[in-house]
């Protein structure tokens, strides 16, 4: 068993994967969580990218904002997970959850009435560029702090948006602290009697463009907050400190593609940058190889058969095995070719556990064809980049 790989479920409280679109990285995420549930603990995985996937591949007909426990007897069908391990899934709904923190952090009811009914807040809360970030931030922090969950897996968008979540507390706070913000935050006296010209010029070019009424609108929201701005910037400063602490690991999932290869190497960068190293790569959809000898001499014993056997009564298999010799050089030059995709970027997770997972025959739909990935992510064989073959 990838004794990295059981450390990080068994022992670490956060595990974010990333990677591009399309290289299994949902799967690689229930893979996870399931492993975290059999080994007694009390899991979750959550899914930021609004696709069904999640839910399908869990047995379920859809997934919402609030927790939701797999029933045991999918992911332990034989009674064998100790009694403490619980397997739960949600899927971010991002204004459900700006809904809920309006709801739980506002000083009064009308306050609460005052923002949900802001015509700017409606439209940001679930439709704004950003937005689902923040929302994953926060959800993130509910989670840790309040569900009572020992492994929590976050199973990111793909690649750039998933730097934008990891990127958001710091904006946040950025934003927090801007000034046109606080002047915007002001109660409206102290507003009319403080805000400079660049505020004051700010709002006049905007209003041209979207129009008085939409200023007013964005006004009252920001003042509809007020009091509640501490609470976000405490927050987003505790999940940046959580993604920068030992409580976290990082999971790369990538696959033979080039371009997955290139997003996983950009990735990998990006989190060097914010010295955040990532702990495990995940190389899903590899053609295995078919023992050690190079394609070069499988299409020499190839030749060979084609041209030396002139029994008439054996000309048949000789054809036969020739064939199957070529195809198996040709699977041998696939094999080699993907894992020489991965020779550039194994500087940059080079202290990562590196483990290939193949191409299987079947999908990934339910149970079952969820444990036979696991059963490849946690083999034997999760050895440290550098030593990576």
């Amino acid at each position: 068993m990838s004794d990295h790989l059981t450390e990080l479920v068994a022992e670490r409280g956060i595990v974010v994967c990333c990677g591009t679109g399309g290289v299994g990285k949902t799967t690689v995420s229930a893979v996870l969580a399931v492993e975290g549930a059999r080994r007694g603990r009390n899991a979750v995985v959550v899914t930021i990218d609004p696709a069904k996937r999640l839910a399908n591949t869990l047995g379920l007909n859809a997934l919402s904002n609030t927790a939701h426990e797999i029933d045991r007897r999918l992911w332990d069908p034989d009674g064998n997970a100790p009694a403490g391990g619980r397997l739960s899934a949600l899927m971010l709904d991002t204004k459900s959850t700006f809904d809920g923190l309006v709801a739980k952090y506002s000083g009064d009811p009308e306050q609460v009435d005052r923002i949900l009914d802001n015509r700017f807040y409606r439209s940001i809360s679930g439709a704004l560029s950003g937005t689902q970030e923040y929302m994953a931030m926060e959800k993130l922090y509910e989670l840790h702090e309040e569900g009572g969950y020992e492994l929590i897996v976050v199973d990111t968008p793909p690649t750039r948006h998933a730097l934008d979540f990891l990127d958001a507390p710091r904006r946040l706070t950025s934003l927090l602290d801007n000034r046109i913000f606080r002047m915007l935050m002001m109660p409206t006296r102290a507003y009319l009697r403080v805000a400079g010209r660049a505020v004051q010029a700010f709002l006049r070019t905007v209003s041209k463009v979207v129009g008085a009424e939409a200023i007013d609108d964005v006004v009252a929201f920001f003042r509809a907050f007020e009091g509640m701005e501490e609470g976000f910037r405490d927050r987003a400063v505790h999940v940046l400190e959580l993604l920068a602490g030992g409580e976290t690991s990082f999971v790369l999932v990538t696959s033979p593609r080039r371009d997955a290869v290139d997003e996983a190497t950009f990735f990998a960068s990006k989190l060097a940058e914010s010295d955040l190293p990532v702990d495990a790569l995940i190389v899903n959809r590899v053609h295995p190889r078919f023992g050690e000898e190079r394609p070069e001499g499988l299409r020499a014993r190839a030749a060979t058969l084609a041209t030396t056997d002139g029994d008439p009564e054996r000309h048949g298999a000789a054809e036969r095995l020739t064939a199957l010799y070529s195809n198996l050089a040709d699977f041998q030059e696939v094999s080699e070719r993907e894992r020489g995709q991965f020779e550039g970027m194994k500087a940059r997770v080079e202290d990562a556990a590196v483990t290939y997972v193949p191409f299987l025959a079947r999908d990934v739909y339910d149970f079952d064809a969820l444990s036979e990935v696991g059963r490849h992510v946690f083999a034997s064989g999760g050895a440290p980049a550098r030593a990576a073959g």
